[in-house]
């Protein structure tokens, strides 16, 4: 099942991809006394019963309830996850680059406010810096998700979409610390001692507002047969940067749900991004030099089975405001 959230007529709602890939207003195919949810997560919630509405509505839906593309405006198809976990270095081309890693996951959260839907325009401002999109596999959580073993783990998934997790380099290197923590002494836990450390946080670089597009659908999970075995591809201005498969993923689904679910309780709507898939294009031209301050639009990340995502990129000319207050003399 593809499901979107779109807006029309001023107002949102949950919808269906036919077969001919035309959008089906669930509520209006149903009428009022089937009672849909107005959003993404409460239809998440209602788990077999809400696919079989969807269903129903895509089957039986009338003229008046299938609603033009050109007359919606497509929305994140959730709108207002509760989090957005995204897996840092994931792809196994990046390992040679790793003079030291950790054995498991690292994540990173982003907030809801990043996010963009399909054919919404990407808003880049000149003061972000070097700026570039980041292909990925999104899994969209279905239900509860606490310590569940990995072998499990699918069983929790309710579908799965495009993510592009746009990323300020720059704005990393500006975050940066190198610094000596403090620690308790493994030794004497009476005594403090220093660690020299690097570290740059995600809040700017990750989490700016449009560093998160969504879409173009959330298909159901009994669509994907294997999510660990799906070709990426990413174009940026009509050049294709970056043609990769799941498979190279360091870790597969399973394993990413299970392990963050050791840490983070995931609720129905929340999603995990699970790493950029960034092999170079044939041509070589590698994501990291489509810095989307220069190339500009579009971004069209096509995932198998999953669809196609296109955004615009537009620049917002716009200085930095002024954050500091004024210096009493």
């Amino acid at each position: 099942m593809k499901l979107v959230t779109f807006s029309y007529q001023g107002k949102d709602r949950i919808g269906v991809v036919n077969s001919d890939r035309k959008i089906v207003d669930i509520a209006c195919a149903l009428g009022p006394d089937a009672h849909v949810p107005a959003n993404m997560i409460d239809f998440i919630i209602l788990g077999e019963k809400g696919l079989e509405l969807a269903a129903l509505a895509r089957s039986s839906a009338g003229d008046a309830a299938i609603i033009p593309e050109d007359e919606i405006i497509y929305r994140p198809p959730v709108s207002l996850p509760g989090k957005i976990c995204g897996v840092a270095l994931n792809n196994s081309a990046s390992n040679s680059r790793k003079i030291s890693a950790p054995d498991h996951p690292a994540f990173f959260l982003k907030p809801a406010s990043c996010l963009v839907a399909h054919l919404q325009p990407v808003v880049v401002r000149p003061y972000y810096g070097s700026v570039h999109p980041e292909p990925e596999l999104a899994v969209v959580i279905g239900k509860k998700t606490r310590d569940v073993d990995a072998v499990e783990a699918l069983e929790y998934v309710y579908g799965y979409t495009i993510f592009d997790d746009i990323t300020g380099n720059e704005m990393r290197a500006g975050d940066l610390f190198h610094y000596q923590a403090l620690y308790a002494s493994v030794d004497d836990p009476d005594r403090i001692e220093k660690r020299e450390q690097h570290l740059s946080y995600a809040g700017r670089y990750k989490g700016t507002d449009n560093f998160g597009v969504l879409g173009p659908w959330l298909v159901s999970r009994d669509e994907i047969e294997d999510p660990d075995h799906l070709t990426v591809s990413c174009r940026v201005g009509g050049e294709t940067v970056a043609e990769d498969n799941t498979c190279y993923y360091n870790y597969k689904v399973a394993e990413i749900v299970s392990y963050i679910s050791q840490f983070h309780t995931l609720s129905a709507g929340d999603i995990i991004s699970c790493g950029t898939a960034f092999k170079p294009s044939k041509n070589r031209k590698s994501i990291h030099q489509a810095n989307l301050q220069l190339t500009g639009g579009p971004i069209e990340i096509s995932i198998e089975n999953l669809g196609t995502q296109c955004n615009p990129v537009v620049t917002e000319e716009r200085e930095i405001g002024s954050w500091r207050l004024p210096q009493l003399e």
